[in-house]
């Protein structure tokens, strides 16, 4: 009996030893392993759902009728499309959530993929490549290769224990980061005051629900944009939506984490209203179609923060939403009569004559730098000074896509400028090689973070990095999409409004789950 004993405490002692943390003592504990079930069922879907993405939707578009030229652009777009679909469904299949190089991956599939190669197999692109064949085809190499580098990063990231974040006795940083409890009661405030300068300064809750054209032209009108510079009408615009949207995701995954807060009417009265608000600065029929599906993306995530059923149900679908829902989802941005006609023989054809311009704009934008130059950092120092009016810094740089848009010669310069191109303008291949490294590096460390902190062990209903995160990916769309300066303004409001709120002390976290 002794020994039985002596056996059991020596089993416990090796179990109690053993590391609570991946790759050893300093790490947090990695997310629970799916359940069974769902590995049967991934394991069933995986053969048809890589066969898809992979082998039988390039396979359909490869047989489409048109003049396109099977040459070496055809083949390197049908191996970019290939990989970008099995690296999305690695993610879709993956056994924990891959938040932001999911999304990435469904970026690059689509509209670096799917829609370039629908492009190149019927003999059309959205906007005119004014250079050579042989741009076409450097560009489809250095998207290639840029990709390379952001899952080489994200293998750096894996190999790379996380340190454990606990507090520590030592003082207050130790901890996860937070929400304080009163400083997110001072963004609701901010929130609401904010929204409401902008709802007001547009002429009331009646010109959100109307088009985006009405929109435009009311902030023409009412005098915050002065010529030649919109940091004024971005600023307005950005603090009025921001706030609004960072508190309902907050307030969102406290319902959704905490029973307590549930049972609280004054909370649940607060996400109500926020709601409301949100449906008004936040709607889809007067805002862009990627900031809505920044919202909605954010939204859904925080919402349903632990369900990987609608973690690969987004990445799915969004394939499919994107074939054939989103060209027509600018339906409210015209005036009525005034809204482009939609003409389609093909579920193809919106892929050709429509919003996917990623690719022959960086194959202009090559050669627009090589009758140009590079630009070394001056493109990517307008953007990180966003701020800056015109008034003040009259050498700013324009967007990218507007001065390679001015550069070809057209009237409408609102042209894509893929993150690709913004590298590639500064840095050339050697600096786009290197800021996706860095870029798939950071995304595989913020995956991994997300996991743990939308887990029950993670830092609670408060947790900053469980808002963050999916902020960051339903955003990723925008900023991979481009141009960067118009990108960035309401990324940086997100990012303040967070660091404002943002603290590492428990505040007594048990307390409010």
């Amino acid at each position: 009996m002794t020994s039985v004993h002596t056996s059991a405490r020596g089993e416990a002692d090796r179990v109690a030893a053993r590391p609570a943390w991946p790759g050893g003592p300093g790490g947090p504990p990695e997310p629970p392993e799916r359940p069974i079930a769902w590995s049967m069922l991934s394991r069933a879907l995986s053969v048809p759902l890589v066969l898809g993405l992979v082998c039988f939707l390039p396979a359909v578009i490869a047989a489409q009728p048109g003049p396109g030229v099977r040459d070496t652009a055809y083949w390197l777009q049908l191996v970019l499309t290939c990989y970008a679909g099995a690296r999305l469904a690695t993610m879709i299949l993956s056994t924990r959530r891959r938040l932001l190089q999911g999304v990435f991956w469904m970026f690059v599939y689509i509209a670096m993929g799917v829609a370039p190669f629908a492009q190149v197999v019927i003999g059309q692109t959205p906007t005119p490549m004014v250079g050579p064949r042989q741009d076409l085809v450097t560009a489809i190499a250095m998207i290639l290769v840029g990709c390379a580098a952001y899952d080489l990063g994200a293998l750096l990231a894996s190999r790379r224990p996380l340190r454990r974040r606990t507090p520590s006795a030592r003082g207050p940083g130790g901890g996860p980061a937070r929400a304080h409890p009163v400083r997110l009661r001072l963004l609701v405030l901010l929130a609401f005051a904010a929204s409401a300068f902008y709802v007001l300064k547009l002429g009331g809750p009646a010109v959100f629900f109307s088009s985006r054209q009405e929109i435009n032209e009311t902030v023409a009108a009412s005098g915050v944009v002065t010529e030649g510079s919109n940091v004024g009408s971005a600023f307005i615009k950005g603090f009025g939506q921001v706030p609004a949207l960072l508190a309902l995701l907050f307030y969102t995954r406290r319902l959704a984490t905490s029973r307590r807060a549930r049972r609280t009417p004054s909370t649940v009265l607060v996400w109500v209203a926020l709601a409301a608000l949100n449906l008004v600065v936040n709607n889809p029929v007067s805002n862009a179609r990627y900031w809505f599906l920044t919202v909605l993306m954010a939204f859904v995530f925080t919402a349903f923060p632990s369900s990987a059923a609608f973690y690969r149900t987004v990445l799915t679908t969004g394939v499919v939403g994107a074939l054939v829902v989103f060209p027509y989802a600018d339906k409210f941005r015209y005036e009525e009569g005034g809204e482009r006609p939609v003409q389609s023989a093909s579920v193809f054809d919106p892929l050709v004559t429509k919003d996917y311009d990623q690719m022959v704009m960086f194959a202009n934008t090559i050669s627009w730098v090589d009758t140009r130059g590079h630009t070394y950092g001056r493109q990517l120092t307008g953007s990180a000074l966003f701020f800056v009016p015109r008034a003040v810094w009259s050498g700013k740089p324009e967007d990218t896509g507007v001065r390679v848009g001015q550069w070809m010669g057209l009237r409408m310069t609102n042209l894509s400028a893929p993150l690709w191109t913004e590298f590639w303008v500064d840095l050339g291949p050697a600096g786009m090689v290197g800021g996706f490294a860095l870029i798939g590096y950071a995304a595989a460390r913020t995956d991994r973070r997300y996991a743990l902190a939308v887990t029950r062990a993670g830092p609670g209903p408060g947790s900053v990095l469980a808002i963050a995160a999916p902020l960051i990916a339903g955003y990723t769309f925008i900023l991979l999409r481009g141009p960067l300066l118009q990108a960035v303004g309401k990324l940086a409001i997100a990012a303040l409004c967070l660091v404002l709120i943002t603290t590492f002390r428990e505040q007594r976290a048990a307390r409010r789950r």
